[in-house]
């Protein structure tokens, strides 16, 4: 687990240099043609926030999985029965649990599903929402820089 945080902090590090840099286009002096390099340096950012994010999700879920069948009171899952009242964990029979998306399911023997952690969903929204950013942003960096060059004089 530690060490899924640790990449997870790597990334986060990675993603506010490249706000940084983000921000630092706002300033005088910066280079000329700004857009695509712009667009290019959001779009890092948002690469290095959905690595982030997904890395702390991916290690929970490994974690769980871990955790499971190793020691006397692992079965069925820890994360199946920790925080949750005897009501909800009555008839648990097994896991599953799925890295894309993000997340870990308990199952009952009457075959009702409960997630063992809510992290998930949001987890699974934020790094969905930065890829889809970070390549939306890629794009319009390749297109701005195609249209630049389309616009400029033939012998410039």
């Amino acid at each position: 687990m530690l060490i899924g945080l640790g990449i997870s902090l790597v990334c986060a590090l990675g993603a506010l240099v490249a706000a940084a840099g983000v921000v630092a286009m706002a300033f005088p002096g910066r280079p000329e043609p700004w857009l695509p390099l712009l667009l290019r340096r959001a779009a890092a950012m948002f690469a290095w926030a959905a690595v982030s994010v997904y890395s702390l999700g991916l290690f929970a879920v490994l974690d769980s999985e871990w955790e499971f069948g190793e020691g006397a009171s692992s079965v069925p899952a820890r994360a199946c029965l920790d925080d949750f009242d005897r009501d909800t964990t009555v008839g648990l029979s097994h896991h599953r649990s799925s890295y894309l998306p993000l997340r870990f399911d308990c199952v009952r023997e009457d075959g009702t599903v409960y997630s063992a952690d809510s992290s998930y969903l949001w987890m699974n929204w934020a790094s969905m929402s930065c890829a889809l950013s970070a390549a939306g942003l890629g794009i319009s960096a390749g297109y701005a820089t195609e249209f630049r060059a389309r616009r400029a004089p033939a012998g410039a």
